[in-house]
């Protein structure tokens, strides 16, 4: 069977641990191969320079770690002849080869209490992917977890803003650090045909597009969704819908905002909305009323799932002791923003016409140009909330099933 085709660029995580740096720092495009191959070179290069040594394995979450990691790397190091056994509930990988074995373990870095996960290991090597996602403190405890002779600190992202931590600090600084810095683009990654980089650029618009599709780190500003065309929008679909679900943004004194959605196909629709201003109506609502109101929206229609504001947890309680089917939401903002806007922009999600609270939001959803960093303005992000939790639901979902379809295919 033919093994993976790699470029001169990812040909150089091969051997970079052999000259005289102590890291390695990849950024650039999305879908420029940097992952993949710094994953297959840094079980490469931990099995051939170490024995009975822990490495780490990071990202933002776990799921992050198995799904752009350990699922396309792992078939490829079993063909080469390494033994891998993950054991999922202690998070780790026992790997062999020949008279070797080593110990990787998977972090998931998202949030301050992270780094309490990772304190007191000591490693012989870690690989940070999306280190852009992570807070600085876990990046820097990883980093000091590296205290065994010959150990090597690999680092995987996609651009921020030019303000971000690790850009200044280590991109910045790489040759200060120690650090091989590599800039890789689309035409980096060979297994990448010319429409599939097409379609990957019609799929960004503005300071994603630059981040993502040239590679640069560019400050955020103006509208968040600077291409969303209200006037192009349709209406909702009569029929066909095959699932439903609703998100949930959840106020008090500030406004709620409920979307429906029904899939047809690949497609979820944003077919109605429930959106309450309780500062503009002069009275407040109870949970039970938000209930009430929730299920005159799902109309009698079998809602597979309801995702909320993981803040909300009075009105979680409230749905769940009703019967409904409830998740708390992902509130990653900077990621939600990414994933909508191409989920958007691929015609993963469409906003039908009547959605007039999230078409009045798209309008005015901003990035805050005074915070330096990104970020978004509060205000007017209601339904923007809303829909953000409802597409990092279907991201969710995709990371479940492909660690799923990863287990069956061992």
């Amino acid at each position: 069977m033919r093994g993976p085709v790699f470029s001169q660029k990812q040909r150089r995580l091969f051997q970079w641990w052999r000259e005289r740096y102590d890291a390695v720092i990849c950024d650039g495009a999305v879908r420029s191969g940097k992952t993949f191959a710094m994953g297959i070179a840094f079980f490469l290069w931990a099995m051939s320079c170490h024995q009975g040594r822990q490495f780490g394995l990071c990202a933002a979450t776990l799921n992050s770690v198995r799904r752009n990691l350990l699922t396309p790397v792992l078939p490829v190091l079993r063909r080469l002849g390494f033994s891998v056994e993950e054991k999922v509930s202690r998070n780790l990988l026992q790997v062999r080869l020949g008279r070797r074995e080593n110990t990787f373990y998977l972090y998931g870095g998202r949030n301050e209490g992270s780094p309490a996960l990772i304190q007191g290991v000591t490693l012989a090597g870690v690989l940070l992917d999306e280190a852009v996602l992570m807070p600085r403190s876990f990046v820097e405890q990883a980093c000091a977890r590296c205290s065994v002779e010959g150990s090597r600190v690999w680092f995987s992202c996609n651009p921020a803003g030019p303000e971000h931590w690790f850009y200044k600090e280590w991109i910045c600084k790489a040759q200060e650090k120690g650090a091989l810095y590599l800039h890789f683009t689309m035409e980096d990654n060979p297994s990448l045909s010319a429409q599939v980089r097409n379609r990957y650029q019609r799929m960004f618009q503005g300071v994603f597009y630059r981040r993502y599709v040239l590679g640069e780190w560019v400050a955020a500003e103006g509208l968040v969704y600077d291409f969303f065309d209200a006037a192009a929008l349709s209406p909702a679909p009569a029929e066909g819908y095959e699932a439903w679900r609703i998100s949930c943004d959840y106020g008090t004194r500030n406004p709620a905002s409920f979307g429906l959605w029904g899939r047809i196909g690949p497609v979820w629709y944003r077919v109605e909305e429930y959106y309450y201003d309780a500062r503009a109506e002069g009275r407040q609502k109870t949970d039970g009323e938000y209930e009430a109101d929730l299920r005159r929206l799902a109309g009698g229609r079998q809602i597979e799932l309801v995702i909320v504001d993981p803040s909300a947890a009075s009105f979680i309680t409230q749905l769940r002791q009703a019967g409904w089917p409830v998740q708390p939401a992902d509130n990653r903002v900077l990621e939600g923003v990414r994933r909508t806007a191409q989920a958007l922009r691929a015609g993963e999600i469409v906003i039908c016409q009547g959605c007039d609270a999230a078409i009045r939001e798209f309008s005015l959803y901003c990035w805050d140009t005074r915070a330096g960093e990104d970020r978004v303005k509060k205000e007017h992000d209601h339904a923007m909330d809303d829909i953000r939790y409802f597409v990092m639901s279907l991201e969710a979902a995709c990371s479940v099933a492909a660690v799923s379809v990863a287990r069956r295919a061992r």
